[in-house]
C-alpha cells in the first residue's frame, strides 16, 4: 500500500529567519495609546460647556437635597432625644 501521509511542511532554517526585534513595552504602550487617542471624537467647546453646566447643576441639586435631608434627620433626632430625656 502506498504511504498516504501528508508531506511535512518545509520549515525555515533558524539561520534564515529574521531575528525578532523586541520593542520596548513603554514605547509600545505610548504608541498604541497615541493611536487610540487619534480615534477619539472630541466634543466641541459648546458641548463641553453645556455638559459641564449640566454636571454642576445636578451636583447643586443633590447638594441641596442632601442638605435638607441632613437638616430634617437632625431635627427628627433632636425631637426624639428631647422626648426620651
Amino acid at each position: 500500500m502506498a504511504d498516504k501521509t501528508k508531506p511535512e511542511k518545509k520549515r525555515r532554517a533558524d539561520s534564515a529567519a529574521k531575528p525578532a526585534q523586541r520593542t520596548n513595552p513603554l514605547t509600545k504602550y505610548l504608541r498604541e495609546t497615541r493611536g487610540e487617542l487619534r480615534k477619539v471624537v472630541w466634543p466641541t467647546r459648546e458641548e463641553s460647556m453645556r455638559l459641564t453646566l449640566i454636571v454642576l447643576g445636578v451636583t447643586a441639586v443633590f447638594a441641596v437635597f442632601l442638605g435638607l435631608m441632613d437638616a430634617g434627620f437632625s431635627s427628627l433626632f433632636e425631637i426624639l432625644i428631647n422626648a426620651i430625656a
